[in-house]
């Protein structure tokens, strides 16, 4: 296991800094907030995590279309019957995310909040907390809501990082200015850091991974270098971190080069 090359207090002051609302858009978590009601915050936000890839706008754009369909209240919405939603999907594409796929993951989830009345109950039924990462559950998790091969649910056990999916989960689960919490039972130590090629070169340069691929065993690794600060809150500084580079008021480079000394 790697040295961190970043101490536990630069980072500190780094989330003290941007983990603020007042930066989080433009980002897909911001729909959320749309939605005060927890039940239709885990709807949301399972859909506008499946969307988080391309262009900011684009995404945006997608989640929009998706829940003008699902209308104010997505959970009660999705408990009755899907067809008339997937009637009004019409030609839906985001990338290459199609109508058919998204059709299946509305018939998922009808069945499923019918079956447990919640995606948290759902996923509580395969969560244990012996575990050490959520991975077993998010397994299964995945699994009961897309059985078929989907764009919008990736699967953590084929061995890819499944960024998405773990940022879903940091939503659900950390509470912050940030991310909502909906679902306290789980423990934030559980949680895999959501690692894309972004946070993958940040994680390299701060001496967390020598590795060179952002699958799944690069993610497990970066997350323990973060648990070594953080034990029992290893993905406290994923939005942070992702703000640099991504917001034209941040430098990443003269951030990384303070903290790590080098030049």
């Amino acid at each position: 296991m790697t040295t961190p090359l970043v101490t536990r207090g630069q980072l500190d002051r780094l989330y003290d800094k941007l983990n603020r609302r007042d930066f989080l858009s433009p980002d897909p978590l911001q729909v959320v907030y749309e939605y005060p009601d927890p039940a239709d915050q885990e709807i949301v936000g399972l859909i506008a995590a499946g969307l988080a890839y391309g262009r900011v706008a684009s995404i945006l754009q997608s989640i929009d279309r998706v829940l003008t369909v699902l209308g104010p209240h997505p959970h009660q919405r999705l408990r009755e019957d899907p067809a008339p939603l997937i009637r009004e999907l019409g030609d839906f594409q985001h990338r290459w995310t199609t109508q058919a796929e998204m059709a299946d993951l509305f018939r998922g989830l009808h069945e499923l909040l019918n079956q447990h009345d919640s995606l948290q109950a759902l996923f509580l039924k395969h969560y244990r907390s012996r575990h050490d990462t959520v991975i077993p559950a998010l397994t299964a998790f995945s699994q009961a809501i897309s059985p078929n091969a989907n764009s919008l649910i990736s699967r953590p056990d084929k061995g890819s990082a499944c960024k998405r999916l773990h940022m879903y989960m940091r939503w659900m689960v950390r509470s912050d200015d940030i991310d909502p919490g909906c679902w306290p039972e789980i423990s934030p130590s559980k949680l895999i850091v959501p690692l894309d090629t972004h946070m993958f070169n940040i994680a390299k340069q701060l001496g967390l991974t020598t590795r060179n691929q952002a699958n799944l065993a690069t993610a497990l690794e970066v997350t323990a270098g973060y648990a070594k600060l953080r034990p029992r809150d290893p993905v406290r500084y994923d939005f942070a971190l992702t703000r640099l580079g991504i917001r034209s008021d941040t430098d990443l480079d003269a951030w990384l080069r303070r903290v790590t000394g080098k030049t």
